[in-house]
């Protein structure tokens, strides 16, 4: 047992194990009467005489026993041998992070182990942002926002007005008409729309459409070529590509809805409806809150990072698989939005753009498992065998088991900072509609 627990006998593997302990018997004196039991081992390196080759000064004990001048060679062609020795020791294997939790149990119990193979939603460290990055960062968004105004926005360098008029000749829509006023009044929490046109037959919820097709076809298009597209050019250049873009036509999309969302046919005016404002408010941030989580990195989004497709499986994807955001598919939060805004606009317009939005992401869903499927196999199967696609499914089934502690899943910087933008956004539709109004697009 004490040559087993001899530190040279553990570090040797293989045959060579019992060579050494028969070799080390042979050499190593009894120990000394009235001394504490020694490892043969540090018998043997405290037998020898010669200085610590750290520490000149330092020498072996002199009550140490000596061996034999013969022995003593011995002791020396025993060294040499073992630096000969394979002493490796199998490559370490890493295991993913473990969450105990116990099926069939209330949440949070555990008995059985579950293996969290994706990245942690979210997730935000102050100490691991760097200044610079921000700034750079920051400058970008200038930049962008420069370039988008100059070749897009601007009714005099900008090709945006010409996208959109093309879009309502061929589908075979008017073009915007100056006659059209609508304002909006807030008196309390409810709003009054006074509409005022001279034609309620136009067909721009057929330009509205269009516009929505061309923006998804465009858009998911670029986003299915990513992979070839990254090993072409790299991650950064396609991700200026897609987002040079995908950013105008989204702003084109906008835009138009927010000019003609009151145009075509009427088809329910439910607005005075007790009640129907803030369900359609709390609807619209509830929408914000299954926001993808790929969408908080904001230096990935810009590019200032290297942008990589994540595998998520905490926080929001827990309830679903495809909350909103655009590396995947937004499905779960754009659904609720277009509900939302279409029950209290009521028109041909509002309907058209829910139609093209969720269609689109509809297919987002099957495109999105399918690239994900490819980037990581085997780990995104297990990942998509305890989540789901309508939100809570998976929980119900009692094949995803939430922490005891999920609440602080969402207790995070960019969810706080999405609920500060929601409802600062809300506060600045006045503004937004203004701005879009100014285009006449």
């Amino acid at each position: 047992d004490t040559q087993v627990k001899d530190p040279l006998v553990r570090c040797v593997v293989g045959p060579q194990r019992a060579q050494l302990i028969r070799l080390l018997q042979r050499l190593s004196p009894p120990p000394p009467l009235k001394q504490p039991p020694q490892t043969m081992a540090t018998s043997l390196l405290l037998s020898t005489t010669t200085a610590h080759p750290r520490n000149p000064k330092f020498l072996s004990s002199s009550r140490s026993p000596s061996l034999h001048p013969r022995r003593h060679l011995q002791v020396i062609a025993l060294t040499s041998s073992l630096s000969r020795l394979s002493l490796r020791s199998p490559p370490l294997e890493f295991a993913p992070i473990r969450r105990s939790l116990r099926s069939g149990s209330t949440i949070g119990e555990t008995e059985e182990e579950e293996e969290i193979l994706g990245e942690d939603s979210a997730a935000f460290e102050l100490g691991k942002q760097k200044l610079s990055s921000w700034i750079y960062f920051t400058v970008v968004l200038g930049v962008v926002l420069f370039v988008l105004d100059v070749v897009w926005i601007d009714e005099g360098t900008g090709v945006g007005k010409g996208l959109v008029e093309a879009v309502e000749r061929v589908s075979g829509s008017p073009e915007a008409s100056p006659h059209m006023l609508v304002s909006e009044a807030s008196i309390g929490r409810r709003l009054y729309t006074n509409i005022n046109r001279i034609d309620q037959t136009r067909e721009h919820h057929v330009a509205m459409l269009s516009l929505t097709l061309i923006f998804a076809l465009v858009h998911s298009g670029l986003a299915s070529l990513r992979d070839v597209g990254e090993k072409l050019i790299g991650e950064r250049a396609f991700r200026v590509i897609f987002a040079g873009v995908s950013l105008p036509l989204a702003l084109s999309t906008v835009v138009y809805f927010i000019n003609h969302r009151y145009d075509g046919i009427q088809l329910w005016q439910l607005q005075s409806v007790p009640g129907l404002h803030q369900l359609v408010w709390f609807s619209s941030f509830v929408s914000f809150v299954f926001l993808y989580p790929s969408t908080f990195n904001l230096l990935e989004v810009a590019a200032v990072e290297k942008p990589k497709m994540h595998l998520w499986e905490t926080g929001i994807m827990r309830i679903t698989r495809h909350p909103q955001g655009a590396v995947v598919s937004q499905m779960v939060g754009q659904v609720i939005w277009c509900l939302a805004h279409t029950l209290w606009i009521g028109s041909s317009v509002a309907v058209a753009a829910s139609i093209g939005l969720i269609g689109h992401h509809l297919f987002g869903v099957w495109n999105g498992d399918r690239r994900l499927a490819i980037r990581y196999g085997e780990a995104f199967e297990r990942v998509k065998s305890r989540t789901s696609i309508m939100p809570f499914a998976a929980i119900f089934d009692g094949r995803q088991k939430l922490p005891k502690d999920y609440y602080r899943e969402f207790l995070r910087v960019p969810y706080l900072t999405i609920i500060a933008l929601t409802l600062g956004t809300y506060f600045a539709h006045p503004i937004m509609q203004a701005s879009s109004y100014k285009l006449h697009w």
